[in-house]
């Protein structure tokens, strides 16, 4: 039987882990999981990723996109203005990320924080850190940029956790209290 041309499985198949990752968390991954969700055969799953580390270096990747999406939206690359326009941006940022599709925000950060343990994850989680921190150091200065990157990490972390409500109007007063 012929090799059927099929130019979007890799994709279907990082999409298929993602959907895999969303529902059974990462201890559920694997190969057999994967093709099953993606509707390949197994072999064509090991074809485009020898391994599971790197079907989920590819799966972070595209759900980091999520977030830089709305950072591009929210966050005006304005000059260094008035420090309380960037809190209030940032806290729409991210109550719109929050606000959106949760399974979406939690599966970013089981991702994220799969680099502990992953070493082959950590390139991508620090990409990623390097790239906001960089997109925020274009309204302020690059020591408060990761300053504010860790405060929207821990109060995204805050909110998945605890299962609270995102507190916009708390978000933006703790974001202008790091701004100078």
């Amino acid at each position: 039987m012929p090799r059927r041309y099929d130019p979007e499985r890799r994709q279907r198949i990082i999409d298929a882990a993602i959907r895999v990752v969303g529902e059974k968390g990462i201890a559920g991954l694997s190969h057999r999981s994967v093709a099953a969700a993606a509707d390949v055969p197994l072999g064509s799953t090991t074809y485009h990723f020898a391994t599971l580390d790197e079907l989920l270096v590819a799966a972070l990747r595209q759900v980091n996109e999520g977030f830089a999406k709305v950072l591009v939206e929210w966050l005006p690359e304005a000059g260094r203005g008035d420090p309380a326009d960037l809190a209030t941006d940032l806290a729409r940022a991210l109550g719109e990320w929050l606000g959106g599709e949760r399974t979406g925000v939690e599966l970013e950060y089981e991702l994220y924080l799969a680099a502990l343990r992953r070493p082959a994850l950590r390139p991508v989680a620090a990409e990623w850190t390097e790239e906001t921190a960089a997109r925020l150091a274009r309204r302020t200065d690059a020591a408060t940029a990761r300053a504010l990157l860790a405060l929207m990490d821990g109060i995204c972390l805050q909110v998945l956790l605890t299962g609270a409500s995102y507190d916009e109007e708390y978000a933006r007063e703790m974001l202008a209290r790091v701004i100078p």
